[in-house]
Parts: structure tokens; C-alpha cells; sequence
């Protein structure tokens, strides 16, 4: 089940304090710099920075290209 709208509005990285999207089963920062991604697990999102792991930098933009995050330059 996908996390509602609201939450995803409220939730950021922990780590760099950016917003998030969702994707599949990860919840994903935007921030270019740490490239996070938090697993969600049994429908709650783990925010955990212990939790996450660092995205290769092209999955990432995939990602990011998906949910149509504007990237800087």
C-alpha cells in the first residue's frame, strides 16, 4: 500500500533534510549529495539512517526522473 500524500509531504532524509518521493518499496531523498534511500517495511516507512543505503548516482536520477525531481545542473 503506497504512503499517503500527507505523510510523504511531512517526512525528509534525516540526513540531509531534503524532501522525499517514494519508490516501489524505498522512500528516497532528493538531496544529489547523499542519495539515500530508507526501506518501508510492513507499510511503515524506516527513516532510519543505520536503515539506508546510498544509491549509484544513475539509479538515483532514474528515480528522480521518474517522480519528475527537477535536478540542478
Amino acid at each position: 500500500m503506497p504512503i499517503s500524500k500527507k505523510l510523504l509531504d511531512i517526512l525528509a532524509c534525516p540526513l540531509s533534510k531534503k524532501p522525499v518521493v517514494e519508490d516501489g518499496d524505498w522512500i528516497i531523498s532528493t538531496d544529489p549529495e547523499t542519495r539515500r534511500r530508507y526501506p518501508i517495511k510492513d507499510g511503515i516507512p524506516s527513516m532510519l539512517i543505520e536503515e539506508s543505503q546510498e544509491m549509484n548516482e544513475e539509479e538515483w536520477r532514474e528515480v528522480m526522473m521518474r517522480h519528475n525531481v527537477t535536478l540542478e545542473s
